[in-house]
């Protein structure tokens, strides 16, 4: 009998550094008018020199640990969620595993880009879910800066750094009740980094034409997104046997202001049941959503029995939705 799993703890990590959309006026054709109007960011964080993945998933996942009164030694897989990986070799799960201190864990990296945080709770629930493991800390963490064009103004004003983190393990009640997970790599081409890959390996020729910055086509993103977020959501719905007016908390992927209230109004909530740290933080891709679970969390938002709803999408083109009710003292 498969065993009932939920997330025990929860932890984040945000950089030192604020970075506003006044700085990107002497940068390209922009203001803080224009990006807020479109997108809801005010500013973002943005990771020191120093930082890399593996630094910030091991702060955010010390703290989902330190919430769940978990030893680093006693858990069993670290899975990293990221498109912004410290290397190629070796993972930075392994690395991250070794900052902690969870020296006994398997560890591997996941990438689906916005939508790994959800991939990384649905694979590593298995785990547990079978018995075969009863920690498992799922994390998403990127440094999109290090990876931005700063004269594109399609992509450089979106998107920030940071980590969060979620300590899964089995639960006597509540918990996940319903994952689903999709992916159309036809709109593959939509976002993209082209260089550095088999593809089209690193050669100064890539460098020189700048392919090793994310691209995007934000007009058919934003048309993806507005669709699929909602299709998402109404199927993790249906798989909990939960009704719309039954939710207590959307956390949706932090990509646009408009898309999340797209979101809101498709599933009949107020904007008051919806997290939102768009504004502060940008696109942390792979770190909005838990980002935004461990703020509503520590700030008291959500409480036992809540049912929150999770949904996300992103470059592959990926999507991702799951249901879980509210329970971590239920162990």
């Amino acid at each position: 009998m498969l065993k009932k799993v939920g997330i025990w703890g929860t932890g984040s990590y945000l950089p030192e550094r604020v970075m506003t959309n006044k700085e990107f006026e002497s940068m390209v054709d922009t203001s803080d008018e224009w990006i807020v109007t479109r997108t809801g960011i005010r500013e973002r964080r943005v990771a020191a020199p120093e930082e890399a993945v593996s630094d910030l998933s091991a702060i955010a996942g010390a703290r989902a640990l330190e919430a769940a009164g978990v030893a680093p030694e006693e858990v069993d897989l670290v899975i990293v969620g990221s498109c912004t990986f410290d290397t190629y070799l070796p993972a930075s799960a392994c690395l991250a595993a070794e900052k902690m201190g969870a020296r006994r864990a398997a560890a591997f990296d996941l990438e689906t880009a916005c939508t790994s945080f959800i991939y990384g709770c649905a694979v590593g629930a298995q785990f547990i879910a079978t018995g075969m493991y009863r920690h498992v800390l799922v994390i998403g963490a990127e440094v999109l800066s290090k990876f931005l064009d700063y004269r594109d103004r399609n992509t450089c004003v979106l998107f920030g750094d940071g980590a969060g983190a979620a300590l899964l393990g089995p639960v006597e009640e509540g918990g996940f009740k319903a994952f689903d997970l999709g992916a159309d790599g036809s709109g593959g081409e939509l976002i993209t980094v082209p260089a550095g890959g088999s593809r089209m390996p690193a050669s100064a020729a890539t460098l020189e034409e700048g392919q090793h910055y994310v691209k995007m086509n934000g007009k058919e993103v934003y048309k993806f997104a507005v669709r699929v977020i909602g299709d998402a959501s109404q199927k993790a719905l249906d798989g909990a046997g939960w009704r719309q007016e039954e939710i207590d908390m959307l956390i949706p992927h932090q990509a646009n202001l408009r898309i999340i209230e797209s979101a809101a109004k498709k599933l009949g909530l107020s904007m008051e049941k919806v997290a939102v740290n768009l504004d502060r933080c940008g696109n942390m891709s792979a770190a909005s959503i838990p980002v935004a679970l461990d703020e509503v969390v520590r700030a008291g938002k959500v409480k036992t029995g809540d049912r929150l709803l999770m949904v996300g999408f992103g470059s592959g083109l990926t999507w991702g939705s799951m249901a879980i009710e509210w329970n971590p003292g239920q162990r």
